[in-house]
C-alpha cells in the first residue's frame, strides 16, 4: 500500500490524465475498494461492475479531490460505497442478501416498459431538484450525484456540517412531498 502522501501525488496526476498514475492508484487500491463493495453487495459479480464504475467516476473527478478534506483512500472508498449503496437501492426493499440465488437472472439490457419507467422517474426527479433553490439543487446534486461527504460540502459551501446536514433533510423533504411521497 502506498503512503497517503503518494495517493495524493497520483490523484493529482490522474486529474492531469496521466494514465500510468491511474494505473497504479488502481493498483494500489483495488483491493481495499473491492472488500468495501464486496461486503455492502454480497456478490462478486455486482462488485466487479460497481468498482469499475468507481474508478470510472474517480477518473473523472480526480480535479476535485482535496487532500484537506479527506485522505485519498477515504474519498475513493466513499465513491465506491455510495455506488454499491445505489446498487443495493435500486434493488427495492428486498436487499440483495435475501434474495434467493436462483430468483437472479442477469440481464444487459431492460425491456421497453421498465426502460420508460425509468425514465419518467427520473424526469420527474430532476423536476422535483430543479424546483428547490439553485444553491441547494447544488447541494443535492453534489451529494447525491457526485458522492461528496458532509464535510466536503460544508467546505465548498463555507458553513457548518451541521447546516449541511440540515439543508439536505429540508431538501430531500421537499423533494419527497414533490414526488408525492412524504
Amino acid at each position: 500500500m502506498l503512503t497517503p502522501a503518494e495517493l495524493v501525488w497520483l490523484i493529482a496526476a490522474v486529474a492531469k490524465g496521466d494514465e500510468d498514475a491511474f494505473k497504479r492508484l488502481y493498483d494500489a487500491t483495488r483491493a481495499k475498494l473491492f472488500g468495501v463493495v464486496l461486503r455492502i453487495l454480497r456478490r462478486q459479480d455486482l462488485a466487479e461492475e460497481v468498482i469499475q464504475e468507481a474508478y470510472v467516476k474517480i477518473w473523472n473527478s480526480a480535479g476535485q479531490f482535496n487532500p484537506g478534506l479527506a485522505s485519498p483512500i477515504t474519498w475513493m472508498v466513499s465513491i465506491a460505497r455510495n455506488r454499491a449503496i445505489d446498487v443495493v437501492r435500486k434493488k427495492g426493499e428486498v436487499s440483495i442478501e435475501e434474495e434467493p440465488a436462483a430468483m437472479e437472472v442477469a440481464s444487459d439490457t431492460l425491456d421497453p416498459l421498465a426502460r420508460r419507467e425509468m425514465a419518467e422517474d427520473l424526469k420527474r426527479i430532476l423536476e422535483c431538484v430543479g424546483r428547490l433553490e439553485p444553491e441547494r439543487q447544488k447541494l443535492v446534486l453534489l451529494a447525491y450525484y457526485n458522492g461528496w461527504s458532509r464535510e466536503q460540502l460544508a467546505a465548498k459551501f463555507e458553513t457548518p456540517v451541521n447546516t449541511v446536514k440540515t439543508w439536505l433533510r429540508r431538501s430531500m423533504i421537499e423533494i419527497r412531498e414533490c414526488l408525492g411521497l412524504g
